[in-house]
């Protein structure tokens, strides 16, 4: 198996701590560069409200299997053997390769791996 990070975040949170637990709960804005190899990939995007952001924990402990609140598949912990995080986004703008976004969780330098669109009649229930 093989992944290719398409592009990477740009956002104040350069340590966890200073991370919201989750997104929805900062309004603050980040930046997603897309990669110039996968530039096209974004042909369209501005046409959806939301966003569905996937994105490797690259600063996450992949040995750990049980934290505090059990173990780690029943948790958002980012400590896990696969640390891919995903976070529902609200775009606000795309400027060229770059995705203006908001409630973002991913720490600065974070590698994103995928970007989809939210469909809410598909991705809730």
């Amino acid at each position: 198996m093989e992944l290719y990070p398409i592009g990477i975040v740009k956002s104040q949170y350069n340590k966890r701590k200073e991370a919201p637990r989750q997104g929805r709960r900062s309004e603050n804005k980040s930046i997603i560069k897309i990669f110039k190899k996968y530039r096209d990939g974004l042909k369209g995007i501005e046409k959806y409200k939301y966003l569905i952001v996937l994105y490797w924990m690259d600063r996450g402990n992949r040995d750990v299997l049980v934290v505090k609140r059990g173990g780690v598949f029943a948790t958002r912990s980012p400590d896990r053997p696969n640390p891919i995080g995903m976070c529902l986004v609200k775009l606000e703008k795309v400027e060229g390769n770059k995705l203006i976004v908001k409630w973002l969780d991913a720490l600065n330098g974070s590698p994103i791996i995928d970007i989809k669109p939210y469909f809410k009649d598909l991705d809730s229930i």
